[in-house]
């Protein structure tokens, strides 16, 4: 788009309009009841539990606090996840399938409640979700979707052959009464209340490794001791995977957002399309002027050359509907997808009582993220939790997981040779500013950014995960691994794992 009102650098709406508090770096050996790796939704929300029930808790976050997928997000609090009751219906049974819905009701009314009790200061509201379709295709698709909401008792649940918003739309199912809020403003509440209890959060402190046994001993990179009782491992892809193999049981998706102030008043409610490319609206106050948040365009991470042009798709898309006067903010988020849709929550593995592990919330992390805290909560407590076998980490259904499985991976062995095939003919001194490529040093892959001073920053493209080759993502400036999600800045800092290691710097001499 000539007149694009893209920002020039992605940054989230949510970070920039919440103010947080820093923690310093962990710098000696540490001992705790229970030990939690990872300072997001899942991670912070655990820990405010955990201390309110009287455990000793500190926090490990590789970064700082709130600034992974939870910081990332479009912060809707729904049970409505797409196509996906009829889904689970068809594949798990309605009683299944209930307990899905149901784990993510009680993880909405939870935050409807503390919001209410503590008069919690987040840009609440409640909305109606709506899942629409101007598709031929996806038309029974919804009504075989809105039968399941019948089937399970979904509240609040209609069909309506019209939007409040103007968009295309054959037809919609509703879920009434579901929610918004400013997720971080929300979570440093709980910070707040966490810490007063005495709760412990140490940032910029990687855990890089774990002995396991009665008590649990966390390594950090600068090889400190975390010795506990108890360990929750809720790093949006688990660091620690021995045994899990869940780098190989999840796929790894990347999505858009713009903040778009715009022309035409916004009506309220949540909504996002049952077909592809995704559609997801809802709104949001900054300023004391409205923004509306354009959501989509989900691809593997790491499987596409031109991730700038999903960008300029939504754009496009926010100019057909409501115009647009300027974009404050664009952002993308990156999210696991497990092999049944179902996160995995629970016992790490099924040798390890005490190791809990929490991933994979396929884009709607807000519910799960808050059902994953409650349901692990009662783990450490040793409570019953009616939850538990629903995302049973160790599961594997003969139907969809093998196809799933079998179909993900040989995609990873694709892309691994086709990877280390590739010898581009590109030379870094030929590139302009601010722009990045894999290019061919000393005769080897490798990967490329000038930085808007002019400084050129190489690095080596191998993943330290399991040396699948890089790609340049264009809309971020980041490499990405098309292989299992792990993503570096164009420094070679680790930003999403699986991997751990930062990029090998390549030396032009």
């Amino acid at each position: 788009m000539n007149d694009s009102k893209l920002p020039r650098f992605p940054e989230p709406y949510w970070r920039t309009t919440a103010e947080l508090p820093a923690f310093s770096k962990l710098q000696e050996d540490l001992r705790t009841d229970v030990a939690i790796i990872g300072g997001g939704i899942t991670g912070l929300t655990s820990a405010y539990l955990l201390a309110k029930a009287g455990a000793k808790v500190s926090v490990i976050e590789a970064g700082s606090i709130l600034n992974g997928t939870t910081g990332h997000t479009t912060a809707k609090v729904t049970a409505q996840h797409g196509l996906i009751y009829d889904e689970l219906i068809s594949h798990f049974g309605e009683d299944h399938a209930r307990l899905y819905y149901q784990a993510n009701f009680a993880a909405m009314q939870f935050v409807k409640q503390l919001v209410k009790e503590q008069q919690i200061d987040c840009d609440f509201s409640e909305e109606d979700a709506y899942l629409y379709t101007n598709s031929d295709k996806e038309m029974a698709k919804l009504l075989s979707e809105f039968k399941a909401y019948e089937k399970l008792g979904v509240a609040g649940s209609e069909y309506v052959s019209k939007l409040p918003v103007p968009v295309d739309a054959m037809a919609a199912i509703v879920m009434r009464n579901q929610a918004q809020f400013h997720p971080l403003k929300f979570l440093k509440h709980l910070v707040d209340r966490f810490t007063e209890m005495g709760g412990q959060i140490y940032e910029h402190t990687t855990a890089v490794d774990l002995e396991e046994g009665s008590e649990p001993v966390v390594t950090t990179r600068d090889g400190h001791k975390v010795h506990c009782n108890q360990l929750i491992i809720s790093t949006h892809f688990p660091f620690y995977d021995l045994k899990g193999f869940y780098f190989a049981r999840m796929q790894v998706h990347r999505s858009y957002v713009l903040a778009v102030k715009t022309e035409k008043e916004f009506p309220g409610g949540m909504y996002i399309n049952a077909e592809t490319p995704t559609r997801s609206l809802r709104s949001t106050d900054w300023n004391g002027e409205k923004l509306v948040l354009f959501g989509g365009d989900s691809h593997i991470t790491g499987q596409d050359d031109n991730t700038h042009q999903y960008y300029e798709a939504l754009e496009a898309f926010a100019a057909e509907t409501f115009g647009v006067k300027d974009i404050p903010f664009r952002w993308s988020a990156q999210d696991p997808t497990t092999l049944d849709k179902i996160p995995y929550v629970g016992k790490y593995s099924s040798s390890t009582d005490n190791i809990f592990v929490a991933t994979g919330y396929r884009k709607w992390g807000m519910s799960n993220g808050i059902q994953a805290a409650l349901l692990m909560t009662d783990l450490v407590l040793r409570k019953e939790n009616p939850y538990e076998d629903v995302f049973e980490p160790q599961r594997f259904h003969s139907k969809p997981d093998v196809a799933a499985f079998v179909a993900d991976n040989a995609l990873v062995a694709k892309e691994l040779m086709k990877g280390k095939l590739d010898r581009p003919s590109t030379n870094p001194e030929g590139l302009g500013q601010e722009e990045g490529a894999v290019v061919t040093v000393n005769g080897k892959r490798a990967g490329a950014y000038r930085d808007e001073n002019g400084q050129l920053h190489v690095v080596d493209t191998t993943c330290t995960h399991m040396g699948c080759e890089l790609n340049w993502n264009n809309g971020d400036r980041t490499w990405d691994c098309p292989c299992h999600g792990s993503r570096f800045s164009f420094k070679g800092d680790v930003i999403d794992g699986p991997a751990e290691l930062p990029l090998e710097k390549v030396d032009l001499e």
